[in-house]
């Protein structure tokens, strides 16, 4: 009998096709404290939840029979899926379960913000008529500025456009062929800022969408904009927004996620009048919710029947043979593709991937899916995973080629990649060293030898002396310790690479005080 426990409440739809199933037993127990769950969790072969139960570290060690794990939604920040790699538990999610209730969730606003609907509301309920101090404004003609095209953003274009509202996309991942299919204008980001009377996000927070909105971006924009956020609370600087709103730099916003969950009692933005609110409703619909259920219990039900794994998060379809063989490699093409990733400049139309050596011999199918989702992860996040990374990189019309060589290389086993964008190509290539710990060994013309993993300082410089000098001196003076360094040069006197592992993340004002230094070209700090 195999046991699945759901901890956090489910629609009942879900709830009955798992009990259909004559050979599992499920049990419903909500609102489970962490030391509860922990007691009882090594029963267990399945576990559902949605976002209330934390699955820590701590639980997962615990989990003494646990094989799958999922999630009624589509974040899995609930979800400790390092320590669930590690136990060989496959973390799943729902990534389209809730596309529609989102979407429509976004244009409720855009409506509510346009027409006062929100405030109107409260003023006749307290007893006044005020019909001249809630004139609103129409959609028809109005730019629409969507940051993030994947299935929410485009499924709100569609909205809008039948709104009569002209969109305009920033989305670096999309090819300018989708863009046009799908009747949108793909622009640079600050062009979108400029010329849109809406934006509204639909991308995951990340390093490097954190704080995407800030007080710079609020200077490009309209002083007529509107703003609305129904992705991930951090990606607008509520301090800027605050200051924009009350400056009059922007006409309005309206958020349905917040830096801190519950919004504090003492927000600001509680006393905004032209902000409008909601407490996370994005995916709050009974559709979305039977959803979610649905397919998340369709998902744990063909996993522990042995019918394939979909949306999993953490693991690559592979038989266990072979995954013996090839593991050291998924993990390497994961941290290059994730090192690379936040390197690429422009936008991405090809991925060509080369093997050589032990791995020839093998399907490098999970080799693949594993470097072109730690390729895309830095710009989508959670709706990338290793089963759907190919398909994703297909809607975005992303040519990925898989080579295997049989030519002697440079190194005896490794794996070669190409990135080809509209700006400029970024080449990679990376083996295994001695214990089979990954190692990026050359960086387009650059030979190195980088270990891909933490915090890295990546820095282009010219080869002139004073450099190692200046970096230890600024590290040290943040308080940053360097955990390793490797150098690498074109020729003597030309452009050179440093990769500087820390132990920690290096402030801002130190980048910057490097960024300054004579001779430095470029700096960024990556999270591998």
């Amino acid at each position: 009998m195999l046991k699945i426990l759901i901890s956090d409440e489910l629609a009942q739809e879900g709830i009955e096709i798992l009990k259909a199933v004559k050979d599992f037993q499920v049990d419903c127990q909500y609102g489970l404290n962490p030391d509860k769950l922990k007691a009882i969790i090594g029963h267990y072969d399945a576990l559902i939840v949605r976002s209330s139960t934390k699955v820590t570290a701590d639980i997962i060690k615990a989990a003494g029979r646990l094989r799958f794990i999922g999630r009624a939604g589509v974040g899995l920040d609930n979800v400790d899926l390092e320590a669930a790699t590690q136990k060989g538990i496959v973390a799943m999610n729902t990534p389209a379960g809730n596309t529609t209730a989102t979407a429509e969730h976004t244009m409720s606003l855009i409506l509510a913000l346009s027409r006062n609907i929100p405030q109107a509301c409260a003023s006749l309920k307290s007893g006044k008529w005020e019909r001249s101090k809630f004139s609103g404004v129409e959609l028809y003609g109005k730019t629409l500025g969507i940051i993030g095209f994947g299935r929410i953003g485009s499924t709100l274009a569609r909205f809008a456009k039948s709104f009569g509202m002209p969109v305009i996309v920033y989305d670096p991942y999309i090819s300018l062929e989708i863009a046009s299919q799908k009747g949108v204008q793909m622009v640079d980001l600050e062009v979108l800022l400029k010329n849109s009377d809406y934006i509204s996000m639909h991308i995951p927070k990340s390093a490097e969408t954190k704080s995407l909105i800030s007080d710079k971006e609020f200077g490009l924009m309209k002083k007529t904009v509107r703003l609305i956020n129904c992705a991930r609370g951090g990606i607008v600087d509520e301090k800027a927004l605050v200051k924009a709103l009350k400056e009059g730099k922007i006409a309005g916003c309206a958020l349905d996620v917040f830096e801190q969950e519950p919004l504090p009692a003492d927000s600001p933005l509680l006393k905004i009048d032209n902000c409008v609110m909601t407490p996370h409703l994005g995916a709050s619909t009974s559709e979305a919710q039977i959803n979610v259920a649905i397919e998340i219990a369709e998902t744990i039900r063909d996993a522990l029947l042995g019918k394939g794994i979909v949306n999993a998060a953490n693991f690559p379809s592979v038989d266990a043979e072979a995954y013996k063989i090839l593991e050291p490699y998924i993990n390497l093409a994961s941290r290059m593709g994730r090192f690379a990733g936040q390197l690429i400049n422009g936008r991405v139309s090809e991925i060509k991937i080369t093997y050589s050596g032990v791995m020839t011999k093998y399907k490098v199918a999970p080799v693949t899916l594993s470097l072109v989702n730690g390729l895309l992860t830095p710009i989508l996040g959670e709706t990338i995973n290793f089963i759907n990374a190919l398909d994703v990189a297909k809607e975005r019309a992303i040519n990925v080629q898989e080579t295997i060589s049989s030519k002697e290389e440079e190194f005896v086993n490794c794996i070669h990649v190409e990135v080809k964008t509209d700006k400029e190509p970024f080449t990679i290539l990376g083996t295994l060293a001695a214990n089979q710990q990954p190692r990026i060994v050359k960086i387009n013309k650059v030979y190195v030898e980088a270990i891909p993993d933490g915090y890295i300082l990546f820095i282009n410089n010219n080869d002139k002396p004073g450099l190692v000098g200046a970096l230890g001196t600024i590290l040290a003076e943040a308080n940053i310790n360097i955990a390793g360094i490797t150098l690498g040069r074109e020729a003597p006197g030309g452009l050179a690479i440093s990769a500087v592992n820390v132990d920690s993340e290096v402030p801002e004002a130190a980048i910057k005080k490097l960024k300054g230094t004579k001779d430095v070209l470029y700096v960024k700090l990556l999270k591998v």
